[in-house]
């Protein structure tokens, strides 16, 4: 409950820096400004909202500043509270400043049932903060996130890796225990990327030890070919 709480209320505006700080994009940003909004018509702009969103988050090393909101307002043609609406309800958009390695924790039914608390307390505990806190080198931060799809490989986390702006990668980490996290903290201190994806070498969402079924390759009916129809 608490959890659930600090996600719904608890942005911490004051730490969103004031509206009159300076944002804008850079050169190479712009193009990519140009870019987003050739997709929608001159009376859909606002439907770039999220994609630019996701720009300044990028470029800000992984959280959007109000000053970065405005803009992306003023370039939609929107009113500022529909921006704060979108900023506000999606969870991957961060309102304060996150370590270069941003580790999202997922709390949906499947994670929880299958030991998500125990992943977040080892996190914290091993690195001294608390959620949606960030250590004191700036190197790690830790925060919850909602369902990101991988509930068969339960429990898994996601490295948000702000490292090297304004380049960026989200990496899902899957069939986490307690002790593999911690062991990941400490290969991203030396520098050392984990396997992406399961963490006990299963393929996908395949069964732990293997297949149990399609061992031999399907015998039709198989879709028409839609490039001949």
């Amino acid at each position: 409950r608490d959890r659930y709480q600090r996600r719904v209320h608890g942005v911490d505006w004051p730490t969103v820096r004031k509206a009159s700080d300076p944002f804008d994009f850079t050169d190479a940003a712009w193009e990519e400004v140009r870019m987003i909004l050739k997709r929608y018509p001159d009376t859909k702009k606002q439907s770039a909202t999220i994609p630019l969103l996701h720009l300044v988050q990028r470029q800000n090393g992984g959280w959007l500043p109000l000053s970065g909101m405005l803009k992306v307002a003023e370039i939609c043609q929107i009113s500022q509270k529909k921006v704060f609406e979108v900023a506000t309800f999606y969870c991957m958009f961060n309102h304060k400043p996150v370590g270069k390695y941003h580790l999202q924790v997922c709390f949906t039914t499947p994670c929880m049932l299958s030991g998500s608390d125990e992943i977040m307390h080892a996190l914290e505990h091993h690195l001294g903060v608390g959620e949606d806190q960030m250590t004191p080198d700036g190197m790690f931060s830790v925060s919850e996130m909602e369902c990101m799809g991988c509930c068969a490989n339960a429990p898994m986390i996601c490295i948000s890796d702000y490292s090297n702006p304004p380049n960026y990668r989200y990496d899902y980490i899957e069939d986490l225990t307690p002790e593999r996290a911690i062991e990941i903290v400490e290969q991203l201190r030396q520098g050392i990327y984990p396997p992406v994806g399961s963490q006990t070498g299963r393929q996908g969402a395949m069964p732990q030890g293997g297949r149990t079924s399609l061992f031999d390759p399907p015998t039709g009916p198989y879709c028409r070919n839609l490039s001949e129809a």
